[in-house]
């Protein structure tokens, strides 16, 4: 499978999973995911799987720290918007992936543990696009609650002037071989832009920590 170069430089995600422990999917419960995980899992790459990957990369490591390594299935997520507005069931995706939280049709647990359900939510309160909750529970109580509120502005990364055009030309096959490839050239460029130029570009990238309760 050929992809951009620029791929496999996008840096990655790594967490612990319990339940991948549990049951010997990986040694220690280590899960590493890349930005191809996510394009995959979309079905293609654009600037909403890219933000969407890297928001939650940024806002999960701002949640545990540089020490810390995130607990997949220990996070709730909750957006502002409901799943069927614009793009968010897109991006909902990409973080149920990354973090584990689903709907109700998630893994059900084993014996009370590992339950996966009732972790992803919207129509939220919040101020930002997307809250991320750490749900520590040790020993049986809450050692923490605390949140993250973040969001991707990727208006502040533009694409080339010349792709609204290029892409109805391409989508009412009026498009040559070539202005085919540089449309799809030129929506990659972008995608690159926003993770490796932009990434810690507090104005694309809004991550603003929460107390813990």
């Amino acid at each position: 499978m050929q992809t951009p170069e620029f791929f496999s430089v996008v840096p990655t995600l790594t967490l612990r999973d319990p339940l991948a422990e549990f049951l010997g999917a990986t040694t220690g419960g280590l899960i590493e995911y890349s930005y191809l995980d996510a394009v995959k899992l979309a079905g293609h790459s654009c600037p909403t799987v890219a933000g969407a990957y890297w928001l939650t990369r940024q806002a999960l490591h701002a949640l545990y720290g540089a020490n810390e390594l995130p607990e997949r299935g220990a996070i709730r997520v909750e957006f502002r918007e409901d799943q069927l507005d614009g793009v968010t069931g897109v991006i909902a995706n990409v973080v149920s992936m990354l973090t584990g939280a689903t709907v109700d049709t998630g893994f059900k647990g084993l014996a009370g543990r590992y339950d996966r359900r009732n972790l992803l939510a919207f129509n939220a309160d919040i101020p930002l696009e997307i809250r991320y909750t750490r749900l520590d529970m040790e020993s049986g109580n809450a050692a923490s609650h605390a949140y993250i509120d973040a969001a991707a502005n990727l208006r502040q990364v533009p694409g080339e002037p010349n792709v609204p055009g290029l892409m109805q030309r391409c989508l009412k096959n009026e498009a040559s071989a070539e202005e085919r490839r540089s449309f799809a050239t030129a929506w990659q460029q972008r995608v690159r832009r926003i993770l490796l130029e932009h990434g810690d570009d507090p104005k694309v990238f809004i991550i603003r920590p929460g107390e813990p309760n």
